[in-house]
């Protein structure tokens, strides 16, 4: 049986989130129609608040309310440190594992069978945060996959040029992990990335 237009059309919306597939956003659709269409509305509302009203920071280009987001703003980050992830996501994800300094978001990765060049990253903005006094170290935390590493030897060269003291994150076999089930390449980056205990 064929659903109605809007019905379609809704499923068909929320089919656009990442791992959403048809049977998913069916489900979801049903379930906010039948079941729940207060908190539909509200998320419409938070939805449509949320486009209208979230940008991007004039300085590290992660998510922000305000031209400049409370990280730039914070008096009490290690503004000598600048770590740079792919996306605001990685943000969370490093402030979680403790790192108190300063960020800037390429928001991707040099890809250029997609189209992706320095140009679509925000390099030129990049570039004028190094060049700031007082900045002693890079730290280039972007995904350990072939456009990330990528990305980080462009980005690599670019710091060099600035005489600035540049760092990759190490990447390697997680915790709890077992190393019969970790893929070659991690364990082989895990090798050679030891140190002393």
């Amino acid at each position: 049986m064929a659903e109605p237009g809007l019905l379609s059309a809704l499923v068909d919306a929320l089919r656009c989130m990442p791992g959403i597939g048809r049977k998913s956003a069916q489900r979801i659709a049903y379930h906010l129609l039948q079941r729940d269409r207060n908190r539909a509305r509200h998320l419409s509302a938070v939805l449509q608040d949320a486009m209208d009203r979230i940008g991007h920071c004039r300085r590290c280009r992660t998510f922000s309310e305000t031209e400049l987001c409370a990280l730039c703003t914070s008096g009490k980050r290690d503004q000598t440190l600048l770590c740079i992830v792919e996306s605001p996501a990685d943000v969370q994800a490093v402030e979680e594992a403790g790192y108190r300094g300063l960020y800037f978001v390429l928001m991707g990765h040099l890809s250029p069978l997609d189209g992706i060049g320095p140009e679509d990253l925000g390099l030129d903005q990049l570039d004028e945060l190094l060049a700031e006094p007082g900045r002693q170290e890079i730290i280039l935390a972007t995904n350990p996959t072939v456009e990330g590493e990528a990305t980080a030897h462009y980005i690599s060269d670019m710091v060099h040029r600035r005489g600035l003291r540049v760092t990759r994150i190490a990447h390697g076999v997680p915790m709890g992990g077992e190393l019969e089930y970790v893929d070659s390449t991690t364990l082989a980056r895990a090798l050679a990335g030891r140190r002393e205990i």
